[in-house]
């Protein structure tokens, strides 16, 4: 009987550490669904924006003085975040997520950072940022006076930098006809994620 009582004993040991590592793979709200699967629900990794938003171009200065607008690189899916080249959390962070990204692509894509703080974003300190960053050659750093970059925040549901709040942190897909389509919160992110939605988008017909 005790060989019994074992056997039953180390089947039930199992059948419970099999539960607990569904639990653990599912969640704690213990729910199965993963950012796997997500992918294969929706198509795509991050969060899809509310349809219908039409094309919001803009037009604005990057960190060489050089002319940038979304319209430019219309027929090609564009990276677009928000950022200041001052910052020393969130959006380093970003930026490496974004660089990760782009070197698992295996080939660049308009990447644009619109700048959420003019009163201290300046060229200099654009061009120190991508530098630090080693995006220097593959992401620009958009800026502009706060009348100019209101705008952008406002058709693209940002918050700027303040004093006492941080900015919305957001990684935007643009897919090729201008239209805003998938949003990674930046806690989100991962350069996984990234590239898959990256491809999706440029897989679809023009």
């Amino acid at each position: 009987m005790s060989r019994v009582r074992l056997a039953l004993a180390t089947l039930v040991a199992c059948g419970a550490a099999a539960a607990i590592a569904l639990l653990l793979a599912a969640g704690h709200d213990g729910s199965s669904t993963s950012t796997a699967d997500n992918a294969v629900i929706n198509g795509f990794v991050g969060s899809l924006r509310p349809p219908g938003i039409p094309p919001q171009d803009f037009t604005l200065r990057d960190q060489d003085g050089k002319v940038a607008s979304l319209k430019q690189d219309r027929g090609k899916v564009v990276i677009l975040t928000f950022m200041y080249s001052t910052c020393q959390d969130t959006c380093p962070l970003t930026a490496q997520q974004i660089r990760g990204a782009l070197d698992q692509l295996g080939h660049d894509v308009p990447t644009l950072a619109v700048s959420v703080d003019p009163a201290n974003d300046d060229q200099a300190h654009a061009r120190r940022f991508l530098l630090a960053q080693r995006l220097n050659d593959r992401m620009r750093f958009l800026l502009g006076t706060r009348a100019q970059l209101t705008p952008v925040w406002k058709a693209y549901g940002i918050q700027p930098q303040g004093d006492g709040f941080e900015h919305s942190a957001y990684v935007l897909l643009i897919d090729k006809q201008g239209r805003q389509r998938i949003g990674f919160p930046v806690d989100q992110l991962t350069p996984e994620g990234l590239v898959h939605d990256v491809r999706a988008l440029e897989a679809e017909k023009s």
